[in-house]
């Protein structure tokens, strides 16, 4: 029994830790390659723990991110979520949502918008992408 538990927290360690690594590196660094495909990088390693593989969130926890007005409207309002966290309960196709979302403001400019650019183009989604031009001129109105 007591090497099961061992073998348990050896494995959940390690498991926080290649994806904290993940994390690390989906901040620093901007890859090559499409925005798409830096952005699914990025919803991979920060967004699916909370909002899950297929954009669905977590009953009465957190918001899906299919085919709502939060992903599919206003940009800028999408991009000062992702800056500044959402602390508020939100209803979503008569279901509340309440979880926190933490500000994800040390990500680059690039980065957000890949990443939403990912968001607002998957899971069903067909809105425009998001430019880091965008994102900048956001960030800049704080």
């Amino acid at each position: 029994m007591k090497f099961k538990i061992i073998y348990l927290i050896l494995a959940a360690s390690l498991f926080v830790f290649n994806l904290n690594a993940q994390v690390r590196h989906a901040k620093k660094s901007i890859s090559p390659g499409s925005a798409m495909a830096r952005g699914k990088i990025i919803y991979t390693s920060i967004c699916l723990s909370c909002h899950m593989a297929g954009g669905t969130g977590v009953p009465h926890l957190n918001p899906p991110l299919i085919n709502t007005t939060y992903v599919l409207g206003d940009k800028a309002k999408l991009i000062k979520i992702v800056l500044n966290g959402f602390n508020e309960d939100v209803e979503i196709n008569g279901q509340t949502y309440s979880n926190t979302m933490t500000p994800h403001s040390d990500l680059k400019d690039q980065q957000i918008a890949d990443v939403l650019t990912y968001v607002r183009k998957s899971f069903g989604n067909k809105a425009s992408a998001i430019s880091a031009v965008e994102v900048k001129k956001v960030r800049a109105a704080k």
